[in-house]
């Protein structure tokens, strides 16, 4: 069967699906729960058809993510059981991250021998980085304030999760995150901003340094980067299991229910993050005249990894890898992609201001505006320099809120659905990301989308 109609066989079968899954649920139909389950089954089938057609590896990380919902929802026992799947495959792309910026950030600062253009860069994404969450920050002050979703919630009597005893941050801390205490301890605990700030001092000392001795050091550098990309390539493979495996997990322990009680919550925080996408990267992504088409298929794999398995590390390589084949230099991808994981995390950013509104209004405390104002420039200070890791926001809110005297038991609330919340917000900060690096990219007159080298 031909490509197009394997796709419109699959439409058709996952429309009526979707159609007798609603009547069934509102009531309009007495459909036996069995049959629905086999239907779903069925029209999992026909997309499965599609894809081993269809050859895409973006199209089997999002099949997998329906199948991994449909086997949480289904087998919840076994779907427990997934988020082995899931961690194996963070595991492999956390073993990447390091030598790829390393490899790249080395070759692209040494190789081209630029410094001014180094320095020009960093204060450009800071400039940019601070702008774009600053209007984030305030987009969550404003939903959460409208739909005021932290009104009339009640203290939950049983509190079965732990929260982690977290002092508040003093810009000190912060600073000094900032910056390297030991290379390999960076790497192992995965402190990306670390690794870029060490990398750049390299990239700059081994650019001073003579002919002779640089060449052999860039040409190693060149070497890592390549085979690190190839590396990246073969994790991929992998992707759809792994993500397939974190949306099972998250399905089945967590269930539909809890969607029910929090949706107001939950519900404020993705409208905010799609005004945000919608007034915000938009407008900026059509004023700087980004090829929409192709930034959307550079971005469609990696955003879905990160939005199932709520790591922003999990799509740093392959979302590297994608930008520069669509003719942004590597040397500009090396440098602001893993500096925004620290400085431009947006969709983080905007949750913060809500969640910590959403605190002051669950515990009835009626937080002036001058004193919501005081929380977002907090915010300002303490979001820079979180990793791009799951439940690193978490961190930061306790933080903020312990700073301000405010109660720390609606935070058992929010933890309840942070995954879901998790995924909708590190999406966005993959996206922000890939914007910003083609913004720099254009504001350096190097992005030459017309050399892109592949397909991708």
């Amino acid at each position: 069967m031909k490509l197009k109609n394997l796709g419109f066989f699959a439409l058709i079968t996952v429309s009526i699906v979707a159609i007798l899954s609603f009547a069934s649920f509102y009531g309009l139909l007495n459909i036996n729960g069995s049959y629905l389950m086999i239907a779903r089954w069925i029209a999992i089938g026909s997309l499965i058809l599609f894809a081993i057609k269809k050859q895409s590896l973006t199209f089997w990380i999002l099949l997998s993510m329906v199948i991994g919902a449909e086997i949480g929802n289904d087998y919840p026992e076994i779907a427990m059981k997934l988020q082995l799947l899931s961690k194996i495959f963070l595991k492999m792309i956390k073993t990447i991250v390091a030598p790829l910026l390393f490899a790249t950030l080395v070759f692209g600062i040494a190789g081209h021998s630029n410094l001014k253009q180094v320095g020009r860069m960093g204060w450009k994404s800071l400039v940019y980085f601070e702008g774009i969450t600053t209007i984030a920050l305030f987009i969550g002050l404003a939903a959460i304030n409208i739909t005021k979703a932290g009104v009339g919630v009640k203290n939950p009597p049983n509190q079965h999760e732990e929260l982690p005893d977290v002092p508040p941050q003093t810009i000190n801390d912060i600073i000094l995150h900032v910056f390297p205490e030991n290379f390999a301890k960076s790497v192992a605990e995965g402190q990306v901003l670390q690794v870029v700030v060490f990398s750049v001092l390299f990239g700059i000392a081994l650019a001073m340094v003579r002919e002779d001795k640089r060449i052999p050091m860039l040409k190693f550098t060149e070497s890592l980067a390549e085979v690190m990309f190839k590396f990246t390539k073969i994790v991929m493979y992998f992707a759809p299991i792994g993500v397939g495996g974190a949306i099972a997990y998250t399905v089945g322990h967590m269930g539909l229910g809890i969607l029910v009680n929090l949706f107001h919550l939950l519900i404020t925080l993705y409208l905010s993050l799609i005004v945000f996408l919608l007034f915000v990267l938009l407008p900026i992504a059509l004023m700087v005249g980004v090829p929409m088409r192709k930034f959307l298929q550079a971005i469609a794999g990696p955003v879905s990894i990160a939005f199932a398995t709520t790591s922003s590390e999990a799509a740093l390589p392959r979302v590297m890898e994608n930008l520069e084949k669509m003719g942004v230099p590597r040397k500009i991808v090396a440098f602001v992609m893993p500096t925004g994981y620290s400085f431009n995390l947006d969709g983080t950013t905007l949750y913060l201001s809500l969640a910590s509104i959403f605190v002051a209004q669950a515990a009835g405390i009626d937080l002036s505006f001058s004193q919501q104002l005081l929380i977002v420039f907090t915010l300002m200070l303490t979001s820079k320099g979180v990793a791009g890791v799951p439940r690193a926001s978490l961190v930061i809110l306790l933080g903020t809120v312990s700073s301000f005297g405010l109660p720390t038991w609606p935070i058992f609330i929010i933890l309840g659905i942070d995954e879901l919340m998790d995924m909708g917000r590190t999406s966005v900060n993959v996206i922000g990301n890939c914007l910003a690096t083609i913004v720099i990219a254009k504001w350096e007159n190097e992005f030459h989308p017309e050399l892109e080298n592949e397909q991708l």
